[in-house]
């Protein structure tokens, strides 16, 4: 397999498919990131867990319906062109 733009472009929608996957309660909180734990202060910044959280919440949230139909084409292209 060489390495193309299109292997890349796959790779990252596989990471971007795993984020969206993880459970909070049944993954992300046994590990110790919950949206309960890592809430800081007014006026402070948030920390890089915090942060980390804040994004795979988001990512979970937004590209729920971009991913069903990147999935979709990307499944369509490898069955056209293997």
């Amino acid at each position: 397999m060489a390495f193309t733009l299109y292997s890349l472009l796959q790779a990252a929608l596989l990471v971007v498919n795993a984020v969206a996957v993880l459970h909070e309660e049944r993954f992300l909180r046994h590990v110790g990131w919950g949206s309960d734990q890592g809430i800081g202060g007014f006026g402070e910044e948030p920390g890089i867990k915090a942060q980390l959280t804040n994004l795979i919440r988001s990512v979970r949230t937004v590209m729920r319906v971009p991913l069903i139909a990147v999935n979709s084409i990307t499944i369509v292209l490898l069955l056209l062109f293997g």
